[in-house]
């Protein structure tokens, strides 16, 4: 949210730098996240003074170019000038040597010395448009007589300096979202701080507020009273639909908003004063003259102001006429309702909404705008009067209108203020600190807080209806400390800790130890919201529509489900690095996965019943395995780079990968082809090529390779699978190789399973180092070549014993397999 500091001045005396407000917004809980210094004109006219042309001559080798020379107050510069209106004795603007001069895109360029045609020029004499002060560029800026040469531009067209402060606005600080609201916190600040400087709270005075004449028929109905509880209106005629006024315009722009005419800025100007929403309805489209708050049925079509159609849910609220919708109320305007150059006649709304009611429609429509900022967090019933009459007075003074209505004012169920019953043991003991009555009073006060009563043991308070969120004796304690100053509360002596002890095995260390280990080998970490899109989950093959977990409320159709896998974020990542030419990936991400499960329960735990997660660990590879280089040929990433990265991972996590079982991917899911590595019956990972469809669309042209880790599972075999350390073996490793005939349907895997389950002991490593086929050995049939390592860690092996051993695994691998050893 931004804040103009010469507007906070309207309701505050404040002598302190920029940055010192900005520090006591800060700590009060109005985090500053950057001040700006802005100027009515871009560049502040810096380097622009008052000149008076002296002579003015033809340019000798130039029809259109006049050579003159102008008192500038400490000198007298010769100029080029190429106005046809140039003349002898004018005032002018000029730019001397150095300045920056601007273009209607913020462009700069900076004014030389020169020469033209041979003719020196040490400045420019500027056109408005040069300057910012217009669009006129048919000559040069002739100013009135009395100007004085040498004196500064910015003085003369009194250009004003401001600061545009921005302010993190958390969630429930709803109330300082204006102007008057900050105004109001840093009031509460000073008083405690500094209280004798007597700093008072000047809200603008609307005593004086009354029709001019009452002729307006328009009348209020609210169908719904929960959602709209409070709907105020008031009619205005005669109104002159023009530009704004130039100290409003320049209000507006300070904050990034841009002037639109008289009415309209009126309301954004109180919206950002106030806080409270408003709306300008023309009055004469006001079919019937009724104004009707309701719901109107599902798929009734609605066209907003921006000219996009809609069809309402039937749980959206509308301000109608007598025959259709002319407002998303709280949200935005109709097409054919708004002010228009024609308008003379507006009816003037100010509202108080039901906040989830206005958040529900904004979200559904996918539509975020000033006002539904506001209504969605919870705005101020008794705001509403206020404004109304505010931007009533406002339209008279500057749109030259009549007020033609008394206010009307609906508010059939008036919202009580909530009384909190606070405890000067609960204040001491939240903040850590004892802190006098008096100041606590003092702050209380300061904050607007009524003491309906008070007692040896606490104070009854009723809280203002614009704090929405102080609703517990725990929020007005946060109050009395942000007033009081966190800064202020000392750090304690002493500090009590109790011995806890870690879980085994630790989590977080474990990732922490994954994470290092695949950063160290060229990888990047990737974070994606577990927020998705509920397309992705269409496909019922894939994923089962009953466990999808849904968003009640969601921001946008975007982030509508909880995410059931890692993939669809790394594949947004990937596309969006590969439309930046970053096509060469090697990225993870650490992540829960969200799932329903009907009829479970989690009893003795913190997780909610009916639902599932998951911790999962995500590997993609993509493009070349290195950078191109001159020293090394380019290769292509493939599956068996994946596959060593995770099986290099595992191992650092003590998976003990001579006992698992691999079974082939073809087709399924998301890959074209792959494993499913397993434990126990239990799944590890699957990897795999993904299949062209899914690269497809995602607009990605090259193959992609991804890992699904169950991290969950890798954890629990920790316990089971300690890591230990032995010593170096004193003596010799024996390799035997077989060449084996072998049916194309045989795995490696299978062949190693029954190598081990043949000899537990000696054998400490197998490996396949080639692939054979060809008709010439038979149909169907391949030859791998397998190394067999053998090891006995307490004397050198024997050739007797080693033939005994490579027989066995022979025999085996025979009869299980029908392998012929050529």
């Amino acid at each position: 949210m931004k804040i103009s500091l010469n507007w906070l001045k309207d309701y505050l005396t404040l002598e302190e730098e920029p940055e010192k407000i900005a520090s006591l917004l800060t700590d009060c809980g109005l985090e500053v996240e950057s001040i700006e210094k802005v100027e009515t004109i871009k560049g502040g006219l810096k380097g622009i003074v008052i000149g008076e042309v002296i002579t003015c001559q033809k340019h000798p080798d130039a029809d259109k170019l006049s050579v003159t020379t102008v008192n500038v107050g400490n000198e007298i510069l010769p100029i080029v000038c190429g106005a046809p209106n140039v003349a002898a004795g004018q005032k002018v603007p000029v730019a001397t040597v150095g300045t920056l001069l601007y273009n209607e895109k913020g462009e700069s360029f900076e004014i030389k010395k020169a020469k033209i045609r041979g003719q020196e020029s040490r400045g420019m004499i500027c056109a408005e448009d040069e300057l910012g002060l217009g669009t006129d560029h048919e000559g040069i800026m002739v100013l009135n007589p009395d100007a004085q040469p040498g004196q500064h531009a910015a003085e003369y067209f009194k250009i004003k300096e401001d600061y545009c402060i921005e302010i993190g606005l958390t969630p429930n600080r709803i109330d300082a979202a204006s102007h008057i609201g900050v105004a109001r916190d840093l009031v509460a600040v000073y008083k405690h701080l500094s209280p004798e400087k007597k700093i008072d709270f000047n809200k603008p005075d609307i005593n004086q507020f009354k029709p001019d004449e009452i002729t307006s028929q328009i009348t209020i109905t609210i169908e719904d009273p929960n959602a709209c509880p409070r709907y105020t209106g008031l009619c205005i005629s005669q109104v002159k639909i023009e530009e704004s006024p130039d100290w409003l315009k320049d209000k507006l722009r300070v904050i990034g908003l841009k002037p639109i005419n008289n009415v309209v800025d009126i309301t954004n100007f109180v919206l950002h004063e106030t806080g409270q929403p408003l709306h300008a309805f023309d009055a004469s489209r006001i079919a019937g003259n009724k104004v009707i708050i309701r719901k109107p049925t599902n798929d009734t079509p609605f066209v907003t102001l921006d000219e996009e159609e809609l069809k309402l849910s039937g749980n959206d609220l509308m301000i109608c006429n007598q025959n259709e919708p002319m407002c998303m109320a709280g949200i935005l305007g109709g097409l054919d309702s708004g002010v228009t150059e024609s308008t003379t006649e507006i009816f003037l709304e100010s509202a108080y909404f039901e906040s989830s009611g206005i958040r529900r429609s904004s979200k559904a429509h996918t539509i975020n705008t000033d006002s539904s900022f506001r209504f969605e967090r919870g705005t101020d019933p008794e705001m509403t009067l206020y404004a109304l009459k505010r931007a009533g007075m406002l339209i008279r003074e500057i749109a030259g209108g009549k007020i033609t209505s008394d206010v009307m004012d609906v508010y059939p169920n008036p919202v009580e203020p909530v009384q909190v019953n606070l405890k000067f043991e609960t204040v001491h003991r939240l903040i850590g600190k004892v802190i006098p009555l008096n100041t606590i009073k003092n702050i209380l006060e300061s904050l607007e807080i009524d003491i309906l009563n008070e007692n040896p043991e606490g104070l009854l308070l009723k809280i203002p209806l614009y704090r929405v969120d102080v609703t517990r004796p725990a929020d007005v304690v946060e109050e009395i400390l942000r007033i009081y100053g966190y800064n202020n509360v000392q750090l304690p002596e002493r500090l009590h800790a109790s011995i806890v002890s870690n879980p085994h095995p630790d989590k977080e260390k474990l990732q922490n130890i994954a994470s290092d280990l695949l950063s160290a080998r060229g990888f990047n970490e990737i974070m994606n919201n577990s927020l998705t899109k509920a397309a992705y989950y269409n496909n019922e093959s894939l994923f089962s529509a009953s466990e999808i977990v849904h968003i009640l409320n969601p921001l946008s159709q975007d982030l509508g489900v909880m995410r059931q896998t890692l993939f669809f974020g790394g594949m947004e990542t990937i596309s969006w690095n590969q439309n930046r030419k970053v096509n060469d990936l090697k990225i993870y991400e650490f992540g829960n996965i969200y799932f329903k499960e009907a009829n479970k329960e989690h009893k003795g735990s913190l997780k909610l019943p009916g639902y599932r997660e998951q911790r999962m660990l995500a590997i993609f590879m993509t493009g070349n395995i290195q950078p191109e280089s001159w020293y090394m040929p380019q290769k292509t990433i493939s599956l068996f780079d994946l596959k060593s990265e995770v099986t290099h991972l595992l191992s650092k996590m003590n998976i003990p990968l001579e006992k698992i079982q691999m079974e082939e991917i073809k087709d399924q899911l998301y890959w074209d082809a792959g494993i499913s590595v397993s434990l126990n019956g239990k799944i590890i990972y699957e990897l795999g090529e993904l299949k062209r469809s899914f690269l497809k669309s995602f607009d990605i042209k090259q193959p992609v390779f991804y890992a699904s880790i169950n991290w969950e599972q890798v954890i629990r075999l920790q316990g089971s699978n300690l890591l230990k350390y032995q010593e170096i073996a004193k003596f010799p490793e024996v390799r035997r190789d077989l060449a084996l005939l072998i049916g194309k349907e045989v795995k490696f895997s299978d062949i190693a399973q029954l190598a081990r389950i043949a000899e537990k002991k000696l054998l400490k490593d197998i490996r396949l180092f080639d692939i054979y086929t060809d008709t010439k050995i038979g149909e169907g049939m391949k030859s791998y070549a397998v190394s067999f390592t053998l090891l006995d860690e307490s004397k050198t092996l024997t050739d007797k014993e080693i033939d005994k051993v490579m027989s066995k695994i022979s025999t085996l691998l025979q009869r299980e397999l029908k392998a012929s050893i050529r």
